[in-house]
């Protein structure tokens, strides 16, 4: 994006060769004849340019350490070319699909400068030409057609939107993409488009939307649902909540506002139901989700397979023998529970051997003939589910077997029509699941199939909306077994006993120096950044080797402050992989991306190509995190290591990109690291909670290492407060119980 307050320059040429193009997603690098200068190198999003063609391009000069001198563009306009040779060279471009050099010399020399007028209105007189039939004259003429329709689009968002938008919009609307954009610009506001309320509300002012009118209440609206959702976890809002937010945001008349709200309810886009007494009103999506999940798992419980008694302990007590170990009682009520239940929930914290139960679980029902399957949320998860059981994982995505129509909409084949092929599925991490996530595993289950949910309800809840493993366990109307007791092994760690203290409310020790858990006071933030950038760069490294640093995570509260994610980033990329003149590296608004650098995925893209093992596979997800093994500014392109999975990035996907030395607690969710550093400071006390601090610590297989203030520790263990989620699903399943 252009510097802000800098006025956008223009440079009109002749597009003479175009040195990269990505077709997907309209970026490109080209060279044009100015009249000027010999060439001027541009790039940016440029899409369906073509050699021959005529386009005034508006943007600023930047100077690339290799490059030099080249036109970043904001946004761009084309015209068709006019002299007879130049429309031959934009018809030979491969622009148009079936015309070579030979046939657009004929279509040139058989129509002259009306050429293209013929092909946009009366194309079917490409037929009279030798080789061109009347079905390939009608396609050059879709394909025209399609190229002028973008062109429309482009020229009517440029003021409001980036060019990428556009290409977009005109993807999915083809040349109805400007009429449905002018009567309602909200609409670019869906994930797929990524504009801001902001924007998309400046624009219809521009347009001539009036402040009142029903299409900006909707979108208001409908937005401010889908805030709450996306980002505090709500799957509705109380009414009286929704319209004070919405009058606020739109600043409109409350009454006409709540007729908006009517409108929308009636019309199906919104439902409205009571919730503890109170009126409440759903995105559709989520109040159809969480009735689902409560139907499916009620159907799951009432259709179970019951095993006799008598089979099952003595199938117990054969893993007992193969085990070598003596399951404690609530290990063994566990395992009865998991095999005789529909549903069934093990929740609890580090060290009361869930994995032993999973283990003993997955015997049995291969003794029964059981086919099951075992997935996580995440694929670190589900990678790590499969090192603790021995079996393989997957993640919930991959076993639904996600796909990604058209790069906008997510579908799971596995549904209600194509069900799982198993009977029993075995889900860890499941407090990271949310409702849209539960209800498509649950879709694609078939009855009489067993589920087994395996989590820790104290750490955070997912991301999306919903609280989805806390409900079920606080409507009592699943089987759960919660394990409690912390077996020798691990009670000779600190890391485990300091977690179920934190949990319990207790402050953990911070005195000991000789376990697995350690505190290093420091007396400001700026001291604790600079502590931690030495334990990474040379303590630990020099103690330990460096090869501690492949499984190191410093973990962090908070994106801000010194000691918040974007600053320690920047002084760990420094400390741990500075300039050199042997790494290659890309400057993207304002970062800077070098080989060797950690990087994290931060939104799922379900099209990214990835070779494993030669192996090809799709699809690379929010909180995935890799190594940048080249920058090659040739192809534009980062290729990158995740988890031995090379996949290549486009430049225009670096803002799906950030650095990864540090994470913040919310991204680590899923994961362990052997080695999990933790800044401890006084920041947001909406942040300072307990389950905050106790998710971090539970990352940590083999060391913790705690940095800071041993006060802001013990504030966010007093603090359990826990940040209020909207959901209606525990009082679904309630309500039937």
């Amino acid at each position: 994006m252009s510097e802000p307050g800098k006025e956008l320059e223009k440079l009109t040429g002749v597009v003479e060769r175009i040195v990269y193009q990505n077709k997907d997603n309209g970026y490109a690098v080209i060279e044009i004849e100015t009249g000027e200068a010999e060439y001027e190198t541009i790039f940016g999003t440029l899409p369906f340019v073509a050699e021959g063609e005529v386009i005034a391009a508006y943007g600023n000069f930047v100077n690339s350490p290799k490059y030099g001198r080249q036109f970043r563009v904001e946004q761009y306009e084309k015209q068709l070319p006019q002299s007879e040779d130049m429309i031959i060279k934009y018809l030979s471009s491969g622009t148009i699909k079936g015309i070579g050099p030979a046939m657009a010399r004929k279509i040139v020399e058989r129509f002259g400068a009306e050429t293209f007028d013929v092909i946009e209105n009366n194309p079917g007189w490409l037929a009279d030409i030798n080789g061109i039939s009347v079905q390939r004259a009608e396609k050059i003429g879709e394909q025209f057609a399609e190229q002028h329709g973008l062109r429309n689009v482009m020229l009517f968002c440029r003021d409001f939107f980036s060019p990428s938008v556009s290409v977009r919009a005109f993807k999915k609307w083809g040349a109805s993409a400007v009429e449905i954009i002018r009567s309602d610009p909200y609409i670019l506001c869906e994930d797929q488009f990524g504009v801001s309320f902001e924007k998309a509300d400046n624009a219809a002012r521009a347009i001539g939307h009036r402040a009142d009118s029903d299409v900006r209440l909707y979108a208001g609206l409908k937005y401010v649902l889908t805030y709450s959702a996306s980002q505090n976890g709500h799957t509705y809002l109380p009414e009286d909540k929704l319209l004070k937010a919405t009058s606020a945001l739109l600043g409109s008349d409350s009454d006409k506002t709540k007729d908006a709200l009517d409108d929308l309810v009636a019309s199906g886009a919104f439902s409205a139901e009571r919730v503890d007494g109170r009126k409440c009103i759903f995105l559709k999506k989520y109040r159809d989700a969480e009735q689902y999940i409560c139907d499916k798992l009620r159907m799951l419980e009432s259709s179970s397979v019951v095993v006799e008694d008598k089979n099952l302990q003595r199938s117990i007590d054969v893993c007992e023998t193969e085990e070598n170990i003596t399951y404690a009682p609530m290990q063994r009520k566990a395992i009865e529970q998991a095999v005789q239940s529909g549903v069934m929930v093990l929740t609890g914290g580090p060290g009361t051997g869930k994995t032993t139960v999973i283990r003993a679980v997955t015997r049995i029902f291969s003794r029964l003939g059981m086919k099951y399957a075992l997935a996580a949320p995440t694929g670190r998860a589900a990678k790590r589910m499969s090192e603790a059981t021995s079996e393989e994982a997957k993640t919930i995505h991959r076993l639904l077997e996600v796909a990604y129509t058209d790069g906008e909409q997510q579908q799971f084949i596995r549904c209600r029509t194509y069900p799982l092929d198993e009977n029993v599925i075995i889900i860890d991490e499941a407090s990271m699941i949310d409702v849209l996530l539960m209800s498509a595993l649950l879709e694609a289950m078939r009855p009489g199939s067993k589920l087994i949910l395996i989590g820790d309800a104290d750490q955070l809840p997912s991301v999306g909306a919903g609280n989805v493993l806390a409900d079920i366990i606080a409507s009592d109307t699943v089987n759960t077994v919660h394990l409690k007791d912390i077996f020798r092994q691990a009670g000779e760690s600190l890391i485990v006993t300091n977690a179920h203290a934190i949990n319990e409310g207790r402050h953990p020790d911070l005195e000991t120096k000789t376990n697995d858990f350690f505190f290093l006071p420091r007396e400001s933030d700026e001291e604790t950044a600079q502590t931690i950038t030495q334990l990474c760069s040379v303590r630990l490294p020099k103690t330990y080797g460096k090869q501690i640093l492949d499984n190191l995570q410093v973990i962090t509260p908070t994106r801000l402050s010194c000691c918040g994610v974007e600053a320690l980033n920047v002084r760990l990329q420094q400390a741990l992989n500075p300039p050199s003149p042997s790494k290659k590296e890309k400057h993207a608004k304002g970062v800077v991306f070098r080989e060797g650098d950690k990087v994290m995925q931060i939104r799922n893209n379900y099209d990214i190509l990835w070779v494993k093992n030669g192996v090809e596979g799709t699809g690379i997800f929010n909180g995935d995190i890799g190594k940048i093994i080249k920058v090659d500014n040739n192809a534009e392109s980062l290729v990158i290591d995740f988890d031995e999975r090379i996949t290549e990035y486009d430049y225009s996907l670096l803002d799906e990109l950030e650095h990864a030395y540090a994470v913040t607690v919310h991204k680590s969710q899923g994961s362990e690291y052997k080695t999990v550093i933790i800044p401890a400071f006084h920041f947001s006390k909406r942040l300072l909670t307990r389950n905050l601090l106790y998710t971090a610590v539970t990352r940590a297989q083999k060391m913790v290492i705690i940095v800071g203030d041993a006060e802001a520790v013990n504030e966010m263990v007093d603090n359990n407060r826990h940040a209020m989620r909207y959901t209606s699903l525990c009082q679904r399943l309630t309500s039937f119980s």
